[in-house]
């Protein structure tokens, strides 16, 4: 008796998602837990494997939305035939789909018809493109993913549904960059991984969400939730979108800790193994727009978060220290935050902490 493979729950809220990609083909042998396809959802990715060995029989499609539970393949039990048929399959694929080379024969010039006048050889120039193919489309028509259309309704219930400002500021990132040329060889050395901008920023919102702790809040409903925790979601680029994982009690992570917790999301982030756990509980963002260049932006609240800070990209301006016109290594700070729950003071004041951080990093490895 066949084996049904059936669409896994993957989250409680979750009731369908788009399979992505078949890694077996139709009659394949496959072993137990060998991957069969990838489900994508709105918020994960995630691998199915096979529950028992046998020979695999699809019955749906690559990119057809599935439901939760909905039966995607058959596994027939062939235990002892999966070595003997793969080989055998392998061996008579090459015969059947051999081509067969034909001699290539010139079309004859058609002779111009006695009936008709002659045409100039610039007349059928000019008419040529229209006896060639058709040029490909100009468009091309696709469903959104489930991730794609959660992140579009998601920023868009953000702007229907808080009061959004963006308040400015920039930093000098001379004190950092000189903190990490110092400490990189032997962090690299104690850690084993690299000592980078991040983990300074992400111990500077910390700090001013301490400072301000209007900003680590939300709204639900007719209340006003205060968030005892420091879980900072940091936005990672993805091919299928934008993810945001969560680093949970950052106030309590070491900057080795902070950089290996980023490592390991982006390994995951890059694999698509993120889980819905990874993604979930977070008081705050940060968003790096700068590691794509981007100078300055208006970062939109990732719901129902009341801050995010963008960083931006690090450029050497003109700035004046000390009544002296020097050239500095500046970034560009933008805190977009919820009108509703915080006030202009509190974002300003948030955003200056930040800035005082970065400029004095010592006090964030001393934990002052």
């Amino acid at each position: 008796m066949n084996i049904e493979v059936k669409v896994p729950a993957v989250g409680e809220s979750i009731s369908s998602g788009i399979l992505s990609v078949w890694h077996k083909k139709e009659g394949d042998p496959v072993r137990k837990d060998d991957v069969l396809f990838t489900l994508e959802t709105d918020k994960v990715s995630q691998e199915v494997t096979a529950p028992e060995a046998g020979l695999v029989h699809l019955k749906a499609a690559e990119g057809e939305e599935v439901k939760i539970g909905q039966v995607v393949a058959e596994i027939e039990p062939s235990k002892a035939a999966v070595p003997e048929k793969t080989s055998a399959r392998k061996a008579a694929a090459p015969k059947a789909e051999a081509p067969v080379s034909a001699p290539v024969v010139a079309a004859p010039t058609p002779a111009p018809s006695p009936a008709a006048p002659a045409v100039p050889a610039a007349t059928f120039s000019s008419m040529a493109p229209s006896s060639q193919a058709a040029p490909e489309s100009r468009a091309v028509r696709k469903k959104l993913s489930p991730l794609r259309r959660k992140i579009a309704a998601q920023l868009v219930m953000a702007q229907h549904t808080a009061a959004i400002l963006t308040t400015f500021n920039e930093c000098d990132m001379s004190a950092v960059m000189r903190l990490r040329k110092e400490l990189q060889e032997e962090f690299v050395k104690k850690y084993g991984v690299k000592l980078g901008f991040m983990s300074f920023f992400l111990k500077a919102v910390v700090d001013a969400l301490q400072a301000v702790p209007a900003i680590n809040s939300k709204i639900d409903g007719d209340d006003l939730i205060l968030n005892n925790t420091f879980d900072i979601g940091v936005a990672v680029g993805t091919e299928r979108g934008l993810i945001v994982p969560v680093l949970r009690d950052c106030e309590k992570m070491s900057f080795a800790e902070i950089e290996n917790k980023l490592v390991h999301y982006a390994v995951k982030a890059r694999e698509g193994k993120v889980s819905l756990d990874d993604l979930q509980g977070g008081v705050f963002t940060i968003s790096n727009g700068g590691i794509y260049g981007s100078l300055l932006s208006t970062p939109i609240l990732n719901p129902p978060q009341s801050g995010i800070l963008g960083m931006h990209n690090i450029q050497e301006r003109a700035v004046v220290v000390n009544g002296q016109i020097v050239a500095r290594p500046m970034m560009y700070l933008a805190l977009s935050y919820d009108h509703r729950v915080v006030d202009g003071k509190e974002a300003v004041t948030f955003l200056i902490r930040v800035k005082d951080c970065i400029e004095n990093p010592a006090r964030l490895l001393l934990g002052a």
